[in-house]
């Protein structure tokens, strides 16, 4: 990681990004539009654009996809789609994030114990039965 995003990401918080997501809506009086199922179709779809990327691709050409530059860029521009969107949706929806992903992170440790999944990519419902 480049120590400009390094700094970047230090340094910038979700309340500045959800702002930031929230003047670009207000500026085009699109608020009209975000609702929850329009967001989440929309996420949906910018998801399916980020995996176009990988699709059809070998290993190989997956593993050196990071020093394609061109690439790089779409999955970079995709990503941060995706990421607006859900910004939208936690503006929309009144969620409040960083608490989100801590409660759902802490949900997984309960699912996925490090002792019994360590370089295993079974769901939970398989590795319990």
């Amino acid at each position: 990681m480049s120590n400009l995003t390094e700094n970047f990401d230090n340094k910038t918080n979700i309340s500045k990004l959800r702002q930031l997501a929230q003047d670009f809506v207000d500026e085009r009086d699109w608020n009209k539009y975000h609702n929850p199922k329009d967001l989440a179709i929309s996420i949906a779809i910018e998801a399916a654009e980020l995996m176009e990327i990988f699709q059809w691709r070998g290993q190989e050409e997956v593993e050196k996809i990071s020093s394609d530059e061109d690439k790089l860029l779409r999955i970079k521009e995709e990503l941060a789609d995706v990421m607006i969107l859900c910004l939208n949706m936690a503006n929309t929806l009144d969620i409040e994030l960083s608490k989100a992903i801590v409660e759902k992170i802490e949900k997984n440790k309960a699912k996925y114990p490090a002792e019994l999944v360590r370089g295993n990519y079974r769901k939970y419902t398989e590795l319990k039965g």
